[in-house]
This record gives C-alpha cells, sequence and structure tokens, in this order.
C-alpha cells in the first residue's frame, strides 16, 4: 500500500478562532517563487465518513507546529457501592489549549452477578476490549481512508482470557490481567482478499491503545485524603 499522500503538494496550519476550526491553506507555488497564503474553509471531502483534507490539513499543521501533537486525556471517576462505578469524561487537552466535549459522557461500571455485582453495566475488563476494539477500528479506518481504501462494513470480536485465581491472591504465579486477547476482524472493502490483513495491520500499526497493550505503558498512582 503507498504511504499516506501529501494533500496536492499544500501543507495547512490549524487555528481555532471562536470555537470554529480554520484551516489556513499555505500554497507552496512553483517554480521556486516563494508562498502564497490564502484563508479559508475547506469543504472536507469524505471517505469512509472520515474527512480527508482535514486529516491532511491535520498531518500539515503537525508537521509545521510539532507541539500541537500533544494530547492528555481524563476521566473523573467516582465509586457508587459495590461494584458499581461511574466515570465522566468533560475536558482534554490538545493543540495547545484546554478543550471540552460538547456535553459530558458518563461511562458506568459495574460486574456480573456471578462476581458479586448488580450487572448494571459492563465490566472494567470488557471496557478494555471495547478500548482495543473501537481504537483498532478507528486507527484502521482513518489510514485506509487516507489511502484512498472505501470499506463498506468492519465487524470485529475480542475475546480475553483471565484467571480469578490472580485477582484472588490464590496463586502469585497467575498475573491478575489478561493472559491472552485474541481478535477477529471481518471486512468487506473494496480490495482483494490477500490485502484484507494489510488492512487490519493499519490498524494494528497506529492503534494508540493497542501500543499501549502491547508495549506497556508507565502508571502512577498517588492517594491523598478526600
Amino acid at each position: 500500500m503507498a504511504r499516506l499522500p501529501i494533500y496536492n503538494g499544500k501543507s495547512a496550519i490549524l487555528l481555532q478562532v471562536d470555537s470554529a476550526f480554520i484551516f489556513t491553506m499555505v500554497e507552496e507555488l512553483r517554480e521556486g517563487k516563494g508562498m502564497n497564503m490564502a484563508t479559508a474553509q475547506k469543504l472536507p471531502t469524505s471517505v469512509n465518513g472520515v474527512a480527508v483534507d482535514r486529516l491532511f490539513s491535520t498531518i500539515d499543521a503537525v508537521k509545521a507546529t510539532p507541539c500541537i501533537a500533544k494530547f492528555k486525556f481524563r476521566i473523573r471517576n467516582q465509586w457508587e457501592t459495590g461494584s458499581r462505578n461511574r466515570s465522566s469524561v468533560s475536558t482534554f487537552t490538545g493543540a495547545n489549549q484546554e478543550l471540552s466535549h460538547p456535553k459530558p459522557f458518563s461511562l458506568e461500571a459495574d460486574e456480573p452477578a456471578i462476581l458479586l455485582g448488580m450487572d448494571m453495566a459492563a465490566n472494567p475488563v470488557e471496557y478494555l476490549l471495547h478500548a482495543l476494539a473501537s481504537c483498532l477500528t478507528t486507527s484502521m479506518v482513518y489510514h485506509a481512508s487516507a489511502r484512498g481504501i472505501h470499506i463498506e462494513q468492519v465487524e470485529s470480536f475480542f475475546e480475553g482470557d483471565l484467571d480469578l485465581h490472580g485477582f484472588l491472591d490464590l496463586k502469585p504465579s497467575v498475573r491478575k490481567g489478561y493472559q491472552g486477547i485474541r481478535a477477529l476482524f471481518k471486512i468487506s472493502a473494496n480490495v482483494p482478499d490477500d490485502q484484507l490483513r494489510e488492512i487490519v495491520q493499519l490498524g494494528t500499526g497506529h492503534s494508540p491503545v493497542f501500543d499501549s497493550l502491547t508495549n506497556g505503558v508507565p502508571v502512577s498512582i498517588t492517594a491523598e485524603r478526600l
């Protein structure tokens, strides 16, 4: 598969004005005559529901100003009772500014009855599978779209193995987390069958969640009185 193409030989700087993203397109003039700068709101060309023009503009913006690539995501979690707790998602940091979702998201977690919960929501390790599945899928679709690959449908099935001996401290040799995760992707796309694996590899090669799980990430924990 081809590398990510440059958007028509143009670069872009991403600005935020009155909460509306404006793309300042910087077009290189031919024959070494310098640069001509024009400001315009880009009408995105969509592939697989992805605004590809904006994707390329973001790539160019990060190339031009590397510091805007830094993001911090956060949640606030509150215990309710038993195995039930709730996380709220409202703000994050990115592109050198504090940003917020139009409305906060609420993520509830519980455990099934067999694990002493009330089964009112997915449990944390099921959320982990969801995070992995959705991140792999989004990464795959974004990078396929940038390559002009049209995807008609994607389904995936994830399964992970846990052994309670670790969680219950019955066998120190048994890890407390997943011992293994298996994933199956079913894809309908305008490519030969032998290229389906390459499409999936666009996900595994770019997914932040896949990278975090397979390569590990430092986690620091502190505590203070409420």
